[in-house]
């Protein structure tokens, strides 16, 4: 299994001068590490972590998939994405920051329990809102 996180680099540097999104990318990458030193603890073959610059095409570090988003009739790349494949082979993408951080933090749970220790991450105030703030269901589909 393999997990790659993508992250505009502006955003994390806080070059774009959105404090809440600096503090959430920062977040993303910071859980990402830790699940990157403990991988072991998840069967995981690889994680990566990507911080793509406006000025280069974004291109995925490992799994080749990328998602987009229709903004004033145009199709833009998304720049934060986290995508994970299977042993099968199976990809998951999640584009939403409130999916990446929950995802992100569950892994991180499940590496504690493994380990019988703690090693979660401090998130930022603006993290932690954003997981508090997120409902059971959101994106998800009802099938209706």
């Amino acid at each position: 299994m393999r997990l790659e996180l993508r992250v505009c680099e502006h955003c994390y540097t806080g070059e774009h001068g959105e404090a809440e999104r600096q503090a959430i990318v920062q977040d993303m990458v910071r859980c990402a590490e830790r699940i990157q030193e403990h991988k072991d603890v998840l069967d995981l073959d690889a994680v990566h972590i990507r911080k793509v610059r406006e000025d280069e095409t974004g291109k995925p570090e490992a799994l080749p998939v990328v998602t987009a988003s229709i903004v004033d009739d145009q199709v833009m790349i998304n720049d934060t994405q986290l995508a994970t494949e299977g042993d099968d082979g199976t990809m998951l993408v999640y584009p939403n920051p409130p999916d990446i951080l929950t995802v992100l933090a569950k892994n991180i749970d499940e590496i504690s329990t493994g380990l019988d220790r703690d090693v979660s991450v401090e998130l930022s105030e603006a993290g932690s809102e954003l997981l508090a703030s997120k409902p059971a269901t959101w994106g998800a589909s009802d099938g209706a």
